[in-house]
């Protein structure tokens, strides 16, 4: 059982999400280690997959570079994350095995049932994507027989889930864009021709790889969308100072603790150090939301603000938009977080202005 204080739990999360002052410089090694990007297209500043990037690699990313690495193959998305293409071994059983390798649940059993019942649609699907190749949603057939049906914004959205679905199983990949519409093809043709890992075999491996990308982490925790936050059983026991509960910890980093150096860090808000809202606030005591879906008034931080990282700590927000047609980056507000030293506000300073140049706007 490893006792640790917040402080070190901290420098071991920073160490792992490669934020201390030692930054990577290669960007698919990079990927490979945080095993994932989220692709979310909202770009107020730019895309969170580039600012996850930029975070890390400072002001050499390009972001061509990452745009690249999808066009060769050598990422490919997966329920919204880019992953290495190589990882697709890993998921290939969980795949085979939709929706659940154990006793099914209620709403997995539905899940099938919705899916059986409107096999014909999913064979028109894949007929249309083997004869014509990549199609965005609306280019689909929906001949379905029984229509989506919830009371959020999917209801009758019915391509669309019975795709969620069959990327699930395995069958259709996205495989481009066509502006701001994802592109479809077979699965077959974007995936890499790799042999399946066992299931259980694979899991722990997942297991293993997201602890050693996020230092610390939960065996269990709640259920979260595209990709898990808790690791199962792999690491080793911890306790933290002032939390309740155990976590599993990645024992190679604890040697590094005594020798950790930080920086400052912008972060976007989907960056996986403040992901897990539940972590963040445990280990970090940081008060954080993402507000793009609040009504203005009600926003206390900003649309798309983007948390401060200073050394091991989460110190406060920038307020940043990144207006192109004007060529300005505007900082409409820098949210400070207790009382920042004057080396802090340097820091930060620098960073935001190092963020405008990566973007080739102006700072106002």
């Amino acid at each position: 059982m490893h006792e640790l204080t917040k402080e070190q739990a901290r420098r071991i999360s920073v160490l792992a999400q490669l934020l201390d002052a030692e930054r990577p410089d290669d960007l698919l090694e990079m990927v490979r280690h945080l095993t994932l990007l989220q692709v979310e297209p909202t770009a107020a500043v730019a895309p969170s997959a580039h600012v996850v990037a930029w975070s890390r690699l400072g002001a050499g990313y390009r972001q061509s570079a990452l745009d690249d690495l999808v066009g060769s193959g050598a990422l490919v998305e997966l329920h919204s994350m880019l992953r290495p293409a190589e990882d697709l071994a890993l998921h290939r059983a969980e795949m085979a095995a939709w929706p659940s390798p154990v006793e099914w649940k209620d709403w997995e059993r539905s899940l099938a049932e919705w899916v059986e019942a409107n096999d014909d649609t999913r064979r028109d699907i894949l007929a249309k994507l083997h004869d014509e190749g990549p199609c965005t949603t609306r280019e689909l057939p929906d001949t379905t027989l029984v229509p989506w049906q919830s009371s959020g914004w999917n209801n009758d959205r019915n391509v669309s889930r019975l795709l969620d679905m069959m990327v699930q199983r395995g069958e259709v990949a996205v495989a481009g864009m066509d502006g701001r519409d994802k592109l479809w093809d077979l699965a077959e043709r974007v995936y890499p021709d790799v042999e399946p890992v066992p299931l259980e075999e694979a899991m722990r491996i997942r297991g293993e790889r997201r602890l050693r990308s996020l230092g610390l982490a939960r065996a269990r925790a709640a259920v979260a969308p595209s990709e898990p936050n808790d690791v199962g059983p792999v690491g080793e026991d911890a306790v933290v100072e002032g939390v309740r509960g155990r976590w599993r910890v990645d024992p190679t980093y604890l040697a590094r603790l005594d020798d950790f150096s930080g920086r400052a860090a912008l972060l976007s808000p989907l960056d996986r150090l403040v992901f897990d809202r539940k972590r963040m606030e445990e280990l970090f005591e940081f008060d954080y939301q993402l507000e793009m879906y609040k009504p203005k008034a009600k926003r206390r931080f900003g649309y798309w603000a983007l948390p401060v990282l200073y050394g091991d700590r989460l110190v406060g927000k920038v307020d940043a938009t990144a207006e192109r047609d004007a060529g300005i980056l505007r900082v409409d507000a820098v949210h400070e977080d207790g009382r920042w030293t004057k080396a802090m506000r340097t820091a930060v300073g620098e960073e935001i202005d190092s963020l405008g140049d990566w973007l080739g706007l102006v700072v106002t």
